[in-house]
């Protein structure tokens, strides 16, 4: 426990000492309870945008449009955007009804309010104000009743349905109308509130079964390896839960003995974690072009409209954006929810692997549609939920395996390993702080030092 704590002080000081460089005047000010002396870092700074190597850099390059400045810049602004947003989720309260970024460069970040009252408090941070009629909650409320009706119907015509918080409406999208009609009336969904759009092609899941590389289940069907975890002292890797059932094995691209899926879930969710043997050892790093590593520093949510790129075992890394959150789709397996929606390409094999933006984990591949030739939808089941659910610490640089009490010297409720939702109290201190951005905590993130996570009540 001694390393523990020394860890601990050091990352505090290496936190306060980058502090110390920077100059004033950033955004998110430092917030009441921070030293006065030392400003606080941005939200860039704390997700470490500059970590982004330059494999994922050109693959922004590629798919995005973006030289590498402008790729530099996206990812600094869009951390930026995730921390305004988080501020002014917390400010607006009930009233808030979603936040998005646009542009090449992310630049711009629309808040959206169902009262008009709340346009000033939004420009004041930089934002552009949007006036719709219904709030992200009762969004939320429809999508929920919306997957509580699916349950009892069939939803092969109608395999996508979303909150769209751009358009202030759940959109269902059908290959029949009438089959999203059906759902929409199964759960009393009225027409203000909904949309249907068409669409000609059926999700499915991406894992194959002609070999290749990344890693076998049972040897013969290929996934991709999602993030690297660790248990305690056990080490693994998150993935995709349609790849292997609990108590499958698995052997590396090597072909070497590996590991056995300790938890599986399919359908539903789409997760799943494999423990790995002493052979293997899990690395804060994804595979990148030409067998680059790319560095996970967290697992900050990355908002509507922002850039993510996937490395997979089939295509590689591809980028695109984030079009909705909160997703459900309809595989012939059943459904699935609830998942992030992109515009990023994936092929057989490439499920299970790494969704990222800049250096922040985002989520593990589940399936889509399309092809990484023609384009297409990917679908991704979000990193964080996973790791709650298995109470597995994500390997991240920086961090030495992670996930104990958090019992250090200020005490409070704050622990490192937990994950961490928009809005979520914890003490800290003697101080209370408001999650603004979900999260899985570690050393070096402790509230009073990232004004981009928490806010102090």
């Amino acid at each position: 426990m001694h390393h523990r704590h020394r860890h601990h002080r050091a990352m505090g000081a290496a936190v306060a000492a980058t502090a110390a460089l920077l100059v004033a005047g950033l955004s998110g000010s430092a917030s009441a309870g921070t030293a006065p002396v030392d400003a606080a870092p941005t939200a860039a700074e704390t997700l470490r945008t500059d970590a982004a190597p330059p494999a994922l850099l050109e693959a922004m390059r590629r798919d995005l449009g973006l030289d590498r400045r402008q790729a530099e810049r996206r990812l600094a602004n869009e951390a930026d955007a995730g921390a305004t947003a988080g501020r002014l989720r917390a400010a607006l309260g009930g009233d808030f009804a979603g936040a998005w970024v646009r542009g090449a460069e992310s630049g711009t970040l629309t808040v959206a309010t169902t009262d008009a009252a709340d346009v000033a408090a939004i420009e004041a941070r930089g934002a552009e104000a949007k006036v719709v009629r219904h709030s992200l909650t009762d969004l939320d409320a429809a999508k929920a009743r919306m997957d509580k009706a699916a349950a009892g119907l069939n939803t092969a015509d109608a395999p996508v349905w979303y909150v769209d918080t751009r358009t202030n409406t759940v959109v269902v999208e059908a290959i029949r109308p009438a089959a999203a009609h059906k759902l929409l009336a199964a759960a009393g969904v009225d027409g203000s509130l909904s949309r249907v759009e068409k669409r000609t092609e059926r999700p499915r899941t991406f894992y194959d079964l002609r070999g290749g590389e990344a890693y076998y289940i049972n040897n013969s069907s290929r996934c991709s390896i999602g993030f690297p975890v660790t248990k305690g002292t056990q080490q693994g890797f998150a993935t995709a839960g349609h790849c292997g059932r609990t108590g499958s094995s698995t052997t590396g691209s090597n072909r070497v003995a590996q590991g056995t899926f300790q938890g599986s879930i399919f359908p539903g969710r789409d997760m799943a974690w494999v423990a790995t043997n002493s052979s293997w050892t899990a690395t804060p790093y994804v595979l990148g072009a030409g067998g680059q590593n790319v560095q996970v520093t967290g697992s900050t949510v990355s908002p509507v409209g922002a850039s993510v790129c996937r490395s997979g075992s089939t295509t590689g890394w591809h980028c695109g954006t984030v079009t909705q959150h909160n997703t459900s789709v309809t595989y012939q397996e059943g459904t699935i929810s609830p998942v992030t929606r992109t515009t990023v390409c994936a092929e057989p094999g490439d499920s299970g692997g790494s969704y990222i933006s800049g250096s922040q984990a985002q989520g593990v591949t589940s399936g889509g549609s399309g092809d990484c030739r023609s384009g297409g939808e990917t679908f991704f089941q979000p990193i964080n939920a996973l790791l709650q659910n298995y109470g597995l610490t994500l390997k991240t640089t920086g961090d030495d395996g992670g996930g104990d009490d958090g019992g250090e010297e200020p005490g409070g409720t704050w622990a490192a390993g937990t994950v961490y939702q928009a809005g979520d109290t914890v003490t800290y201190g003697g101080a209370t702080y408001r999650c603004l951005q979900g999260h899985q905590a570690y050393a070096g993130w402790e509230p009073p030092n990232v004004p981009a996570l928490w806010q102090r009540v």
